[in-house]
């Protein structure tokens, strides 16, 4: 099912998850804590792709305040990211289930526990995984379909790259995989095609998008970053995290390998500091969490240009249009 490019043609891509979902292109925006706000999801959503509405630690009403502004500014489907590790996890999976959002994707743990409910309620299931085994047991609990996604992807990330876990899951699985991590473009678009996903999801890329209320300071940091600015800490924590270097990024990693600093100490340190950097635009006390891809996004623009942009050139790549030099 897979290795048949699902469905792709040479002058229009559509894939199956275009029909699964409802959606003009196969593509999913990130669901980035404190970034992916409702104002975002619409304008993805709007411009053919999915947008997605990032649960991250906020409470029930707040996550049902934005499913309504959504649905007041787009009639597309959109969908919410639910981190299971959040405190407010149990509420809301309830709230996903009674607004009937069109998927719920999830990260940071195993969805099994709720995804009965949410299937019920006619939500399609569409989780992270970062291994084969968790998009097998997924598969099994009734998910619509997975996002395979690599660790050079921004924010927490797993230690497969996304050119090796993007085939292994599909080989592994017989329902539809989304790839995700490295993709900034539609070279990366027609990448990961090839290796048997009918979709991807990109969260750098729409950091830059002109819906995306992030700092000022995020966004110029994303458009001015080279290719060696990224960096990964939090692996002594167990929770790795790939963010721009800065500052507080190679302090972080300092104390990350200063025996004298407890796990507790790390982690206070850590706290907030999202937050920090994309609603206070903190350079001292931000991280600002980024994919490999930075140095490939060269500008602000609105979110549908960015999605039509990548499908125009993908749809080139695809067709054997790309120009090489010798």
């Amino acid at each position: 099912m897979q290795r048949e490019m699902q469905g792709v043609s040479e002058k229009m891509i559509k894939t199956p998850i275009c029909e699964l979902l409802g959606i003009e292109y196969p593509i999913f925006q990130g669901g980035m804590a404190w970034i992916a706000d409702a104002n975002l999801a619409a304008a993805v959503s709007n411009g053919g792709g999915l947008g997605i509405i990032s649960a991250m630690n906020a409470d029930g009403e707040w996550l049902r305040a934005e499913i309504k502004k959504a649905k007041s500014m787009t009639d597309k489907p959109f969908g919410v990211n639910i981190m299971l590790m959040s405190p407010h996890v149990e509420e809301v999976a309830k709230i996903v289930a009674e607004e009937k959002v069109a998927v719920v994707a999830t990260g940071a743990g195993n969805p099994t526990k709720y995804m009965k409910d949410w299937i019920a309620a006619g939500i399609k299931v569409v989780p992270v995984v970062a291994s084969t085994a968790m998009a097998k047991l997924v598969a099994r609990n009734g998910a619509a379909a997975v996002i395979a996604e690599g660790g050079e992807s921004g924010g927490h990330v797993g230690e497969v790259t996304t050119m090796a876990l993007v085939p292994q899951v599909c080989d592994a699985v017989q329902i539809p995989v989304i790839g995700a991590g490295g993709i900034a473009d539609g070279r990366g678009v027609a990448a990961v095609f090839m290796l048997g996903a009918c979709g991807v999801q990109l969260g750098t890329r729409f950091l830059v998008a002109e819906e995306c209320g992030v700092s000022r300071t995020y966004k110029d940091k994303i458009l001015k970053a080279k290719d060696i600015d990224t960096m990964t800490t939090g692996k002594r924590l167990g929770h790795p995290v790939r963010t721009l270097k800065t500052p507080f990024a190679k302090e972080f990693l300092k104390k990350e390998f200063d025996s004298s600093v407890s796990d507790e100490e790390l982690e206070a340190f850590g706290a907030g500091s999202l937050y920090a950097a994309a609603v206070l635009g903190d350079e001292k006390k931000g991280s600002f969490m980024s994919g490999q891809i930075a140095a490939m996004v060269k500008k602000e623009q609105p979110a549908a240009d960015i999605i039509r942009e990548i499908f125009e050139e993908a749809e080139q790549v695809l067709a054997g249009g790309m120009k090489w030099v010798k």
